[in-house]
């Protein structure tokens, strides 16, 4: 795939500035992500990959990706998102997060990214996705708020062939670029990493309440150009001993239910020794099946278990509590089988396509 879509470069490197302002003393400061890194001409942000070229910050990786592959949906993971179709996946380097258990911390941490990339215009990746029959477009792997504009220009070229765009994010920015962001998304899966300020620190050298509002602006105001809500599922990452303990997971399925709503999507996932945290060991999956009892205990009505094969824990239920029937039944990635009924409803504003559940005509919430 990197050979087709290697070609030369048909969009200028540095496009036009956003998300910044010049300074008293020369500088010009960043403000994309909550950082606001001042930068000197030829100076780098934390992310490594938005510069100071010479009174502007620019998006140093526009244009250039650190691969492609073209995945099942499920693994972005997003459950509730046109189950079962495919998406091709691509990101570039560099992030805005500095987490001690980065799982794709070779590109996330990438210094030498003039290299590892390929070239890939907007429009080249929109037809590529076309041609190999996908439904979907997800800016992954490393965080796409650092090369946003490169992700928002892909995405317009996307819609304009009826490929949805999505985000796979940790959600650390800024509100001045949250909805030229998110407008540009059909679908996003944000992390909730943890729920404590002091978690959120130490181990990923951001901030709690700078996440919690971009997760309150994703679900409840960011509207597609068509002006459909923007679908949105959470994930958070299981570490033992660091946000696995019952009183942060009540507060945090509490924060969903009260500020998100009972339909959004939560996953949590097992943690695997990364980067720099080899010394903490996998997450039990008796953890997650705690974490899914807590959350549906707090009233959400999908929650998921990943990175482990839990057949139930990936299943997707009636919501009714007097139905409770299985709708959607998962092995990992795998669809086993979806017995969603899908309806076109014209009067629906959100999305023309809706779920039902068969045996007792509850509406499921998401795009089917």
């Amino acid at each position: 795939m990197s050979r087709i879509l290697h070609q030369p470069q048909t969009q200028p490197l540095h496009t036009q500035p956003r998300w910044q302002h010049p300074l008293p003393d020369g500088r010009v400061q960043c403000d994309l992500c909550p950082r606001g890194c001042c930068l000197a001409d030829g100076q780098r942000g934390f992310c490594f990959v938005r510069s100071n070229h010479g009174g502007r910050i620019v998006c140093d990786t526009y244009g250039r990706s650190s691969g492609f592959a073209i995945d099942p949906v499920e693994k972005k993971p997003l459950n509730h998102f046109l189950p079962g179709s495919r998406v091709l996946s691509f990101g570039t380097a560099g992030c805005n997060s500095g987490c001690r258990f980065c799982q794709n911390w070779d590109i996330s941490k990438a210094r030498d990214w003039d290299r590892l990339g390929v070239e890939a215009s907007p429009d080249r990746i929109a037809h590529v996705a076309d041609d190999y029959g996908v439904e979907s477009v997800a800016f992954t792997y490393n965080d796409p708020i650092v090369f946003a504009e490169y992700a928002i220009d892909t995405a317009r070229a996307c819609r304009e062939l009826g490929i949805h765009p999505i985000a796979v994010t940790a959600g650390y920015m800024s509100a001045c670029a949250r909805p030229e962001f998110y407008g540009a998304m059909d679908a996003a899966n944000i992390d909730l990493k943890g729920f404590t300020e002091d978690f959120y620190r130490k181990v990923t050298g951001t901030h709690l309440q700078d996440v919690l509002d971009t997760i309150d602006y994703a679900v409840n105001e960011a509207r597609t150009p068509s002006g459909s809500h923007v679908w949105v599922e959470l994930t958070t990452l299981l570490i033992p001993g660091l946000n696995d303990d019952d009183a942060q997971l009540h507060a945090e399925c509490a924060w969903i239910r009260e500020h998100c709503g009972v339909d959004v999507p939560l996953h949590f996932s097992a943690f695997h020794p990364a980067w720099r945290m080899l010394d903490v060991p996998p997450t039990p999956p008796e953890t997650l099946t705690r974490a899914r009892r807590i959350a549906m205990g707090e009233g959400l009505r999908y929650v998921y278990t990943g990175n482990v094969h839990d057949v139930e824990g990936d299943t997707t239920f009636c919501p009714n509590p007097a139905c409770r029937a299985a709708l959607v039944r998962r092995d990992w990635y795998r669809i086993l089988e979806n017995r969603i009924r899908v309806d076109h409803d014209d009067d629906r504003a959100d999305h023309d396509h809706v779920g039902h559940c068969p045996d007792c005509g509850t509406l499921i919430a998401g795009v089917w």
